[in-house]
């Protein structure tokens, strides 16, 4: 699969709007992200292939830390690399703008997300009861040199 990392625009929001919540997943809506595309604490990404959006991501800044505030795959595009190309890519945009640390929550039951988060640096620093309706919410911290 051929893949290609890009700044998300509001064309790609629009690309998105009409399935954001069946082919991708349910936790953020058109308008969530449409206020996050214009904030200028945050950064947003999406993967790219054939033409068409089949991922995304983002991250907000706030002083010298920063809060990955969701990683998304299509629904058809998942286990094929797409969340490890844009969790590299946040943590390069981090560098870039020198955070001092990652954060970023995962729902306790996302093994394979965990995995992910894992293998790329980041370590369990916490638990936040009751965070994904009634899942607990891990919270991680990328722990490698930002």
């Amino acid at each position: 699969m051929n893949i290609e990392i890009e700044k998300m625009n509001k064309n790609h929001l629009e690309e998105i709007k009409e399935n954001l919540e069946t082919d991708f997943d349910n936790f953020w809506n058109y308008n969530i992200l449409k206020e996050e595309l214009s904030s200028d604490n945050s950064k947003y990404i999406v993967a790219i292939s054939k033409g068409e959006v089949i991922g995304f991501a983002g991250i907000k800044f706030a002083l010298d830390q920063a809060d990955i505030m969701n990683i998304v795959t299509r629904k058809d595009c998942r286990n094929k690399g797409v969340g490890t190309l844009l969790l590299r890519e946040l943590i390069s945009i981090c560098k870039k703008f020198k955070a001092n640390s990652i954060f970023l929550e995962v729902s306790e039951d996302n093994e394979p997300a965990i995995k992910l988060y894992q293998k790329l640096g980041f370590e369990n620093v916490g638990i936040r009861k009751n965070y994904y309706k009634d899942k607990n919410g891990i919270v991680m911290q990328f722990v490698n040199n930002i």
